[in-house]
C-alpha cells in the first residue's frame, strides 16, 4: 500500500478534528486513513429500492420510502408521551412514532414536501411502524453517497453516538478518505491469486465494500477481504511451520530407555487404544527428530491424553531430561499429581507438585531439587512459570487445559531452558476444525479419537425443575448399587437476580433427602482453601463420601471410576462445552453412567439448542461445532474480552470454505517459497511484517 497516504491522521478528514479524533481512537482503535478503511461495515442495506407503502409487510427489516405527512398527534401521558404521524404515499399509510426529542419534528416536516425516509420497521399488535427513522428531503437523499447504492452500516459505540458519530458520520469519513487516496494504494495479493480467483483489486474492492453499486462486486470485494486475511494468518502459520522444522535442536531424545519399556509393559494394566499407540508413536518422532516439538493433542473428554502425555515424560527422562506438566487449577494438577505418582511408584523417580500453596520449607526444598535436577517430573499450576522456579535441564513441557492460560504465560515456559524446548499442549475441549485451522495451524495436531475398551455411552436426560424427583430417584439406585454421584450448581451463594438454586441451600436438600448415617455427602466450591479441596475430593476419590455437591470447580480433571450419577442443576445457565466437560466426569469406570440435566420451565431458544445438542450427541466435535455455531470463536475461545485473537473480517461458521481454500494456497506458497522471496510474492512478504509485527519477523523468511 501506499503507506504515505495511508499513514495520515484521520485529523485532516472534514468534520473530524482532534476531539473526534481521540475519540475514534479510543473507542475504535482508529488513527489512520488505513485504520479508517480497514473498518469494514458489518452489514448493507439496500437504498437503491423505495418500497411502495402498501407492499410493506412484518416479513420486512430495513425498509425505505417516500412520500408525505399527513398528520401529527401527540399521545400517552405526560411522562411517556409520544409523537405519531401518518406518512403515506400512492399505495397506502405507515404510522411514524417518537417516544423522544420529538419537540422540533412537526417544526421541521412540512405536509406539503416530499420525503425520504429510511428505517427498521417494528410491528404492535400486528399493525407495522416506524420508530425514529432517518428522514431526508429530496436534496437530502440525493447528496447521500450512497443514494441509490447499498448503504454501509457500521458498528459504533455508545459513547460515540452521544458525540453525533453514527454510522452514517462514519460512512462519510470513509467516503472523504476514499476520495483521498482514490486509485492510489499499492497491492497486496499477487496478481495471479486475484486472476485465478476473480478477486478486485485493493483499489476497487475498497471502493465497492464501502460504497458497493451492486450485490455481485460487493460479494467479490467482501471476499477478496476475508480470503486475504484467512491467507495470511495461514501463511504465517505454515511458514513459521517449515522453519520451525528446519531449524535444529540441541535437545534430541535418541533412545526410548528403561523407564519408557518398564511403564509401558510392567505399569499399564491395560491396553493402549490404536489412537493412544499413534499419537505416541507421533510424539516419539517429533522428540527424537532434531527439531523442537511444537505439538496439539486433542482428545474428548475420558479418551487417555494423561498416559501419552506420562510416556512424553518418560521419554524426555531416559534421555536425561527433566519434565514439566502445567496445569490451570490446583485440583486438576493434585488430580494428575496423584495419577501419575500411581503409575510411576516402582519407576524408583521423583515426582512433587507445585502450586501458590505450597509455601515455606516445602517449597524451597521442591525449588532446590528442580534446580540439582533430582526431581524428575514437576506438575503444578501458573507457580511454574515464576522467575524463582529453574530447571537443572528441561527437556519437555506439557501444557493442559491450555486454552486456560493467556499467550504471554505459555511461552514464558519456553525461557526455562535456553535450548529449543518441546512442548506437548494438551486440550479435552474439542476444537472445530476451522477454528483449529486459524488458531493452531503452527502446532502439528494429534487426536486421540478413541475411548478405551469397556466404556460405555453416558445416557444423558432432561427434567424440568419439578420432575426432579426423577433424578433423585436414579441417584438413590445407583448409590444403593455401590456407586457415588456429582450435584453440580453453577453459584456458591444464593443470587434473586439470576434466580438459581444456591449451593448452600441445594446441599441442605441433599442432606435432608439422604440423611447420615446411611449416607454421606461432601460439599466443594472455590472459595474453600486448598486443604478443605483435598479432603473432601480424598474422601470422594476413596469411596468414604456418596454424593459430592460442588461448584464447576470440578469441571475438569476429577477422575472417580466409580461416580456413575452426575446432576446438573440449572443446566440452561451452563455453556454447551462445560456441559460436555461436566458429563465427562462420569463414564470413566465399565458401568453404565448418567448424566441428568435438571433446568427451568422457560428456556430459551438458546438454551432449547444447547440442551437438545447434549441430549442427542456425546460426540466432543459435534457438540464443539454445534458451540461455535451458538456462541461464536470469540466466546469458545475465551477471547471476547481479552483480545488475544480477534478475527477483523472473517466469522467461522460462514467463511469455512474460503479457509479452507486460503489454507491450501497457503501451503503451496510456504512449500515452494518458505521466504517469500519471488517476485510475486514481495507484497506478501511485506504485508506479513506489517501485520505481524510481534509474532512475525523478517529474520523469520529471510
Amino acid at each position: 500500500m501506499s503507506n504515505q497516504i495511508l499513514n495520515t491522521k484521520i485529523n485532516f478528514i472534514k468534520g473530524i478534528g482532534s476531539a473526534k479524533a481521540e475519540l475514534l481512537k479510543k473507542e475504535l482503535s482508529i488513527v489512520t486513513y488505513e485504520n479508517l478503511l480497514k473498518y469494514l461495515p458489518f452489514r448493507h442495506v439496500d437504498r437503491r429500492v423505495i418500497s411502495p407503502i402498501g407492499s410493506l409487510s412484518t416479513q420486512d427489516s430495513y425498509v425505505q420510502i417516500s412520500g408525505f405527512f399527513k398528520f401529527f398527534d401527540i399521545t400517552g401521558k405526560a411522562n411517556k408521551q409520544r409523537l405519531e404521524a401518518i406518512f403515506y404515499d400512492q399505495t397506502g399509510s405507515i404510522k411514524i412514532i417518537w417516544f423522544q426529542n420529538f419537540s422540533w419534528v412537526t417544526k421541521k416536516f412540512q405536509s406539503t414536501n416530499r420525503y425520504f425516509i429510511f428505517g427498521r420497521l417494528g410491528v404492535f399488535k400486528d399493525e407495522i411502524y416506524l420508530a425514529h427513522p432517518e428522514i431526508l428531503t429530496s436534496e437530502e437523499y440525493d447528496k447521500l453517497p450512497f443514494s441509490g447504492k447499498f448503504q454501509p452500516i457500521y458498528q459504533t459505540t455508545e459513547k460515540l453516538k452521544k458525540n453525533y458519530i453514527d454510522s452514517k458520520k462514519i460512512s462519510q469519513y470513509i467516503s472523504s478518505a476514499l476520495d483521498a487516496v482514490k486509485g492510489q494504494l499499492t497491492e497486496t495479493l499477487p496478481d495471479y491469486l486475484l486472476k485465478s480467483l476473480r478477486l478486485p483489486g485493493i483499489n476497487e474492492a475498497y471502493e465497492n465494500v464501502h460504497m458497493p453499486t451492486d450485490e455481485r462486486i460487493l460479494d467479490r470485494s467482501l471476499k477478496r477481504f476475508r480470503f486475504e486475511e484467512a491467507l495470511l494468518m495461514q501463511l504465517r502459520a505454515k511458514i513459521n511451520l517449515i522453519h520451525r522444522k528446519k531449524t535444529p535442536t540441541s535437545i534430541v531424545f535418541r533412545k526410548v530407555g528403561k523407564y519408557f519399556n518398564s511403564f509401558y509393559h510392567n505399569a499399564l494394566n491395560f491396553e493402549l487404544t490404536n489412537a493412544q499407540k499413534r499419537v505416541t508413536k507421533e510424539i516419539r518422532a517429533d522428540l527424537g527428530s532434531g527439531y523442537r516439538m511444537n505439538r496439539l493433542l486433542q482428545g474428548d473428554v475420558g479418551s487417555g491424553k494423561t498416559v501419552v502425555a506420562m510416556m512424553a515424560a518418560l521419554i524426555a527422562i531416559d534421555n536425561g531430561y527433566q519434565t514439566c506438566i502445567m496445569a490451570p487449577t490446583e485440583i486438576l494438577a493434585q488430580q494428575h499429581f496423584n495419577t501419575i505418582s500411581k503409575w510411576v511408584s516402582d519407576l524408583n523417580l521423583k515426582i512433587e507438585i507445585l502450586t501458590g500453596n505450597i509455601k515455606g520449607k516445602k517449597r524451597k526444598e521442591i525449588l532446590k531439587s528442580l534446580e540439582d535436577g533430582s526431581i524428575n517430573i514437576i506438575i503444578g499450576t501458573h507457580a511454574l512459570i515464576e522467575s524463582s522456579v529453574i530447571f537443572h535441564n528441561l527437556g519437555l513441557a506439557i501444557i493442559d487445559e491450555q486454552h486456560r492460560f493467556g499467550v504471554m504465560q505459555r511461552a514464558q515456559l519456553s525461557t526455562k531452558n535456553t535450548e529449543q524446548l518441546h512442548t506437548l499442549v494438551m486440550t479435552a475441549t474439542p476444537i472445530p476444525r476451522t477454528l483449529a485451522l486459524t488458531i493452531y495451524g503452527e502446532l502439528d495436531v494429534s487426536i486421540l479419537n478413541e475411548l478405551p475398551p469397556g466404556r460405555k455411552e453416558v445416557v444423558t436426560k432432561f427434567y424440568y425443575n419439578n420432575q426432579r424427583i426423577h433424578a433423585l430417584n436414579l441417584m438413590r439406585k445407583q448409590i444403593e448399587m455401590g456407586h457415588q454421584a456429582y450435584i453440580v450448581y453453577p453459584l456458591i451463594k444464593e443470587s434473586e437476580k439470576l434466580d438459581l438454586i444456591a449451593l448452600e441451600i441445594g446441599y441442605e436438600a441433599v442432606v435432608r433427602d439422604f440423611p447420615m448415617p446411611k449416607y454421606e455427602t461432601g460439599i466443594m466450591h472455590g472459595k474453600m482453601t486448598q486443604e478443605e479441596k483435598d479432603f473432601v475430593m480424598d474422601r470422594f476419590s476413596r469411596g468414604i463420601t456418596d454424593i459430592l455437591v460442588s461448584t464447576t470447580v470440578i469441571e475438569v480433571g476429577v477422575d472417580v471410576p466409580n461416580a456413575s450419577v452426575m446432576i446438573i442443576e440449572n443446566a440452561e445457565r451452563f455453556g454447551l462445552s462445560q456441559l460436555h466437560q461436566l458429563r465427562g466426569r462420569v463414564g470413566r469406570g465399565k458401568s453404565q453412567s448418567y448424566c441428568v440435566l435438571i433446568g427451568s420451565e422457560k428456556l430459551t431458544q438458546d438454551a432449547k439448542d444447547r440442551l437438545r445438542t447434549m441430549l442427542e450427541t456425546t460426540d466432543g466435535f459435534k457438540i464443539a461445532e454445534a458451540d461455535l455455531n451458538i456462541r461464536g470463536e470469540g466466546d469458545i475461545l475465551g477471547t471476547r474480552q481479552s483480545g488475544d485473537y480477534i478475527f477483523e473480517n472473517l466469522v467461522l461458521t460462514r467463511d469455512e470454505a474460503i479457509i479452507t481454500h486460503a489454507t491450501k494456497i497457503a501451503q503451496e506458497i510456504a512449500e515452494n517459497d518458505p521466504n517469500l522471496s519471488k517476485p510475486e510474492h514481495l507484497c506478501l512478504k511485506k504485508l506479513l511484517i506489517s501485520k505481524y509485527k510481534k509474532g512475525f519477523s523478517l529474520s523469520e523468511i529471510a
